[in-house]
C-alpha cells in the first residue's frame, strides 16, 4: 500500500480545451494512463493536487472522472485554481455516488491515513496576488491548513502536507502559509501549479527543516511520484 502524488491533470475529455498545444503536454492523457497503470496498484493511493478538470460545472465532469475512476488505486482530490466545477464536499460526494465513482476522497479540512503517514493540506494561495481579496483568501487557507494538520496529528502519524499553490519559490514565499508549515513541524511538503518555464522558479530541497517538492504533472512527465512505500 503505497502513496503517490501528482498535480495538474487538466483533463478536458468532453471540453475542447487541449493542453497539447503547450510544450511537454503532447499526448499527456495517454502518457498519464500508461504511467499510472504501470506504477499504481489497486491498494495504492494517489493525491491529485488540484487543477483536475477544465470543466466549469460539476455535472459536466463525468467523462473526466470516469477516466480517473477507471485507473487503479484510491484518489485523494484537492482543489486547484482552475477547478471551477468544485462544489461543497457533500455535493461532490453525492455526485460521485450517483455516478458510481467509488475511488475518490476529498481533502478539505480533513486528513487521510495512508500507511505510516497522514495526508493533509489545502489549496493555498499565490504570494504575488495583489487583489483586494488576497488577505481574506490567505487567512481562509491558513485556517484550512491548520484544521487539516490538526486532523492529521490526531492519527499519531507523520503529517505530510500537500498544496496546489507553491508556498515558496526561489525568489519569494507566501509567508502566512509557509509559517504554518514551519510552526506545525511539517517535514515534507508537496506542491503543484508551476508549468513549463515556471519550473525553473520552483524551490526544491530543504528550508527550515521542510523538504519541498514540485509535483506538477508536466514536471513529472505525467508519472505519479512515489511519496511513501
Amino acid at each position: 500500500m503505497s502513496l503517490f502524488a501528482l498535480g495538474d491533470t487538466h483533463l478536458s475529455l468532453r471540453t475542447d480545451k487541449p493542453m497539447d498545444i503547450f510544450n511537454g503536454w503532447n499526448d499527456y492523457v495517454e502518457r498519464l494512463e500508461k504511467n499510472w497503470r504501470a506504477l499504481i496498484k489497486e491498494d495504492d493511493t494517489v493525491v491529485i493536487a488540484g487543477d483536475i478538470s477544465w470543466e466549469m460545472r460539476l455535472e459536466d465532469t463525468v467523462k473526466d472522472f470516469s477516466f480517473l475512476n477507471s485507473l487503479p488505486g484510491k484518489k485523494i482530490l484537492m482543489k486547484g485554481n482552475h477547478d471551477y466545477w468544485w462544489e461543497t464536499k457533500t455535493k461532490m460526494e453525492n455526485f460521485f455516488k450517483e455516478n458510481s465513482f467509488d475511488s475518490f476522497e476529498i481533502l478539505f479540512n480533513n486528513a487521510f491515513e495512508v500507511g505510516d503517514v497522514a495526508v493533509c493540506g489545502t489549496r493555498g494561495w499565490f504570494f504575488d496576488d495583489e487583489s483586494d481579496e488576497t488577505e481574506k483568501l490567505i487567512s481562509r487557507e491558513v485556517g484550512r491548513l491548520n484544521m487539516s494538520i490538526d486532523q492529521a496529528e490526531k492519527t499519531g502519524k507523520e503529517p505530510v502536507a500537500f498544496l496546489h499553490y507553491p508556498p515558496v519559490t526561489r525568489s519569494a514565499r507566501c509567508e502566512e502559509i509557509y509559517r504554518v508549515l514551519v510552526d506545525r513541524g511539517i517535514k515534507r511538503c508537496y506542491y503543484a501549479h508551476l508549468h513549463g518555464e515556471a519550473h525553473k522558479f520552483a524551490f526544491q530541497g530543504k528550508s527550515d527543516g521542510i523538504e519541498f517538492t514540485l509535483i506538477s504533472g508536466d514536471y513529472l512527465k505525467f508519472c505519479p511520484l512515489l511519496i511513501e512505500k
